[in-house]
């Protein structure tokens, strides 16, 4: 009984050993096996399965949520007083993406053209499509913008078409033709007399061009080679820069398309992104740890340089002709069209975009960009602002969209409905 009992700590002793062995070997097993794991799942590659799968086709929905201004004294702007809106929406819509033409390179890279599509949903949205609302004539403002420089003789013309076929400066019509698309003779009128000075034809609508549609082609490094690699962009349509800008910074084509970046990144990396719809590359700054859902994520917003002017923030010259800080003019991107980018409500911009436009209350909490991503995988967990990006872990993403197209007293759009 003695000889027993002696053996009972021994036996104790050498199970402790052993475990205390298989934990520090899983201290430094488990790491590996994690980092071995993750980039199994990120790099883009046919035989990771299901990985791929998810990168082709994602499951996951998206929203875009969109919100418009609605003048509310159409009259009095006309006769030189400040403009008063009042915001509509949410609309939302349910987009659809998936990666179509997908090409692997010999040199490690994968091309692709991500399709999207979207359809109205109106349990989520707070209206119906059909809802009327009183907005700027964009047609008469565009083409009165982009005709300016022409001769006399055109200018008549058009000022002309405006009373023939009835152009106002304003114009009541339904969300869905705002934004997607409505026939107008006065459109088909100027394409007539003037080709391919309007960058529009058949119809005309803030997203017309959008469903069933695609932003180019991206290739971007697959990561099988090199996994610090994974998703960044070699070309966008075969470019390594644009020709949009005045500098060779502000043309560079630089980061990722914006769905995914590189694991194992530090906070102090900052996030680099091509938005073809910008005409730019954007750069994101770490805020904080945060969290989404019981998952840890790490927090980038927009600095508040984004869309500062050249004079208050140098490195941005290249992006002039430049307005007051906050917006940013996109016109060389879009057929010379005038047209600016800014975040909603004005956030973030020079006070006085705020202080001429009665209704707008910019808010950092409803109108700023922010991006929350896994600290170790990197994918997008959430994402808010009026631009567009992809995700492969969160249940849902909402992108929102604000129209602003406020005409100050003294603008040429208010002046060219009538004939000179």
């Amino acid at each position: 009984m003695a000889s027993g009992g002696s053996k009972t700590p021994i036996i104790l002793g050498v199970v402790g050993l052993l475990l205390v062995a298989l934990g520090a070997l899983l201290v430094f097993l488990v790491p590996v096996i994690m980092k071995q794991q993750v980039e199994k799942n990120v790099r883009i590659d046919p035989s990771s399965g299901f990985a791929y799968e998810m990168w082709r086709d994602l499951p996951v929905p998206f929203f875009m949520s969109i919100y418009v201004f609605e003048v509310m004294n159409p009259k009095e702007i006309l006769l030189g007083e400040k403009p008063r809106v009042e915001e509509r929406g949410p609309y939302v819509y349910r987009e659809r993406k998936q990666k179509t033409n997908i090409t692997f390179n010999e040199n490690g890279t994968v091309s692709f053209v991500e399709t999207r599509s979207f359809q109205f949903d109106r349990e989520k949205s707070a209206g119906s499509e059909d809802d009327f609302v009183l907005v700027p004539n964009l047609i008469v403002m565009i083409s009165s913008q982009m005709t300016k420089d022409l001769s006399y003789v055109v200018r008549f013309m058009l000022n002309a078409a405006f009373v023939v076929y009835n152009q106002e400066p304003f114009m009541n019509r339904t969300v869905k033709e705002v934004l997607w698309g409505y026939s107008d003779p006065f459109l088909d009128f100027v394409n007539t007399i003037i080709p391919n000075a309007l960058p529009f034809k058949g119809k005309f609508g803030l997203f017309a061009d959008f469903n069933n549609s695609n932003t180019g082609v991206f290739t971007v490094n697959s990561g099988v080679d090199d996994i610090s690699k994974v998703q960044m962009l070699d070309t966008w349509n075969g470019l390594k820069e644009v020709a949009y800008w005045h500098s060779e910074q502000a043309n560079m084509i630089n980061g990722t398309a914006g769905q995914m970046w590189p694991p194992f990144r530090t906070p102090s990396e900052p996030l680099e992104f091509y938005s073809p719809d910008a005409c730019r590359s954007m750069k994101l700054v770490y805020e904080k740890e945060d969290s989404f859902r019981g998952i840890p994520t790490y927090r980038y917003t927009a600095p508040n340089y984004l869309f500062a002017n050249g004079s208050d923030y140098p490195p941005n010259k290249g992006f002039c002709p430049c307005v007051a800080s906050g917006v940013m003019n996109v016109s060389s991107c879009r057929f010379n069209a005038p047209l600016f980018l800014s975040f909603p409500h004005f956030y973030n911009a020079d006070p006085g975009f705020v202080e001429a436009v009665d209704g707008l209350h910019p808010s950092e909490k409803l109108h700023s960009l922010f991006l929350d991503l896994h600290p170790v995988s990197m994918p997008l967990c959430r994402y808010l602002h009026d631009d567009k990006f992809s995700t492969s872990l969160g249940p849902e993403v909402h992108m929102r969209f604000f129209i602003q197209a406020v005409i100050s007293p003294n603008s040429p759009y208010k002046q060219a409905h009538l004939p000179q």
